[in-house]
């Protein structure tokens, strides 16, 4: 008897019964997602029930052939599907109809295993260049990660993964000399033409155009030696040997020649565990607490909810956010001259820039997370709105510094939009705000905020981002800082978008306080 048996599938997900294995489920013959059966699901009766992924069930609606395999290879099922009401095929494909597939993390993105020949070209070509960047600034990088394990195991791209990764062992010995180091090879890349994005204080993402026209993402990580043990962002803190990486050696990807550790076996070893030889589409990295609040410490400290700030944000990236603007940037449109632009200061999916901006005001709109902004960008760019969408982390001084350089000098007067911003990020990014808006405001002209004033209960348990404000002690503290208060009102009842993709709170609704502050 198969490992696993009474296996079906339904709107909830796949219930089986018998042991942990791996499966691999495939849509009319293509591989969609891989789950361990029993690591995965919960009990369900007599059987285990493992639910589609979030990301997944958006798209099942329709008819499709699903078949089952087991990591052995042995069909545990292979039966016609209807999810839904639709008679057509189901189709895990993104807006231009390129297919996609659950990776590692549970996202749905396009995995090299859906890639036609030559459609690689460019991200190889960028890892070479990239590699090269980093060693004409004095780095013996190489492919790490997912990217080294597919080299080392099978000379290739892992199919089920969906981005290329490059490591490096820096000579210095403290972290804040990584972190500079891993700044100035980042400035190194964009001026090379690469967009950048920053992970940690020693980790960044290198934005890479494919052939179909879409973005890949190229992270390259930062790691050190601390007394006997390698430190690697992403994150490896095991004992380890100089030798085994230096003087670096070789590894052939897709037909290319690349550096690689002098030993990647126990780099290998340390970053998937003594299994690295087996394929597991459904790999699950296992972190060490202890090396994650270290790494916490060293690299994290302008990271704060950044995931779970993507995650909430994820589902509905490619959706519209709900069309009425919030009540404070209504407000703000009453209270401003008609020629004032607007910074909106953590504009999240973009609700109320859009809305202003159809109403002829110049908007720009900063935020932590770019996954939020993403439709709202793209709708921006056909429909020819007066709109900027940009990312902006108030943890990092630098960006903050550079964004109030740029807005300070742009003519006509402006006000800043703050709508649940200074009760969603930490005391340095409260700081950081209002130094942004000293630099950006001349005397006169305001900034209009709103901060929750209760704790928000949220039935499903999901802990909220963002924390009610002692309102009395906050404005003290802003006229302490040499600004005006010229306006407060205490609201009840207004609803707060604490879910995932701005779900509304639905019959849920909250205090909250609306503020004017004026710059001296």
């Amino acid at each position: 008897m198969a490992p696993v048996h009474d296996v079906r599938v339904d709107a909830e997900g796949v219930r089986l019964v018998g042991d942990d294995v791996l499966c691999n489920l495939a849509f009319d013959g293509r591989r969609i997602w891989s789950f361990w059966s029993r690591r995965d699901g919960t009990p369900d009766g007599p059987c285990w029930l493992v639910r589609w992924p979030d990301r997944l069930g958006l798209h099942l609606d329709g008819v499709t052939r699903v078949t089952i395999t087991l990591g052995t290879g042995e069909v545990v099922l292979d039966d016609e599907v209807r999810f839904g009401t639709s008679t057509e095929r189901v189709a895990v494909v993104d807006r231009q109809g390129a297919p996609l597939g659950i990776d590692y993390y549970g996202r749905l993105v396009k995995t090299f295993e859906t890639k036609e020949e030559g459609q690689l070209e460019p991200l190889l070509d960028a890892l070479g260049t990239v590699l090269g960047l980093l060693q004409a600034e004095g780095l013996e990088a190489f492919p790490a990660y997912g990217t080294l394990l597919g080299a080392v195991r099978d000379g290739a791209f892992i199919g089920h993964d969906s981005d290329a990764d490059v490591g490096y062992v820096s000579h210095h010995t403290h972290p804040l000399d990584v972190i500079r180091e891993s700044h100035r090879v980042q400035r190194a890349v964009q001026r090379q033409g690469y967009p950048t994005s920053r992970h940690s204080g020693a980790a960044f993402k290198i934005d890479v155009p494919d052939a179909d026209g879409s973005v890949r993402g190229l992270d390259v990580f930062g790691g050190f030696f601390v007394g006997d043990h390698l430190a690697l962002m992403g994150e490896v803190w095991a004992p380890f040997e100089r030798e085994w990486i230096f003087p670096l050696g070789t590894t052939t990807l897709e037909g290319r020649t690349f550096p690689a550790p002098a030993r990647p076996e126990p780099l290998l070893e340390a970053m998937y565990g003594p299994g690295w030889k087996v394929p597991d589409p459904a790999f699950r990295y296992e972190k060490d607490e202890s090396a994650q609040r270290r790494f916490d410490a060293w690299f994290r400290g302008t990271r704060v909810n950044r995931p779970q700030w993507d995650h909430r944000y994820g589902l509905a990236r490619l959706l519209p956010p709900y069309q009425p603007p919030h009540h404070l940037a209504e407000h703000l449109h009453e209270r401003e001259d008609p020629d004032t632009w607007v910074v909106d200061v953590g504009c999240g999916r973009g609700r109320d820039v859009r809305w202003l901006a159809k109403h002829g005001r110049p908007t720009v709109g900063l935020d932590y997370s770019e996954t939020a902004m993403t439709f709202i960008a793209d709708k921006a760019a056909q429909q020819g709105w007066p709109v900027e969408l940009r990312t902006m982390n108030l943890l990092e001084l630098r960006q903050v510094l550079a964004w109030g350089a740029l807005l300070a000098h742009r003519p006509g007067p402006r006000t800043i939009l703050a709508r649940h911003l200074v009760d969603s990020t930490s005391p340095v990014g409260v700081d950081h705000f209002w130094r942004l808006a000293g630099m950006v405001l001349r005397p006169g002209e305001r900034v209009h905020l709103e901060v929750l004033t209760e704790a928000i209960e949220d039935d499903e348990g999901r802990p909220p981002l963002t924390r009610p404000v002692d309102v009395d002690a906050f404005l003290a503290d802003v006229v302490a800082r040499g600004w005006v208060v010229t306006g407060r009102e205490d609201l009840v009842g207004e609803p707060i978008d604490y879910g995932y993709g701005e779900e509304p709170s639905r019959d849920k609704q909250w205090r909250t306080t609306r503020l004017e502050v004026e710059a001296r």
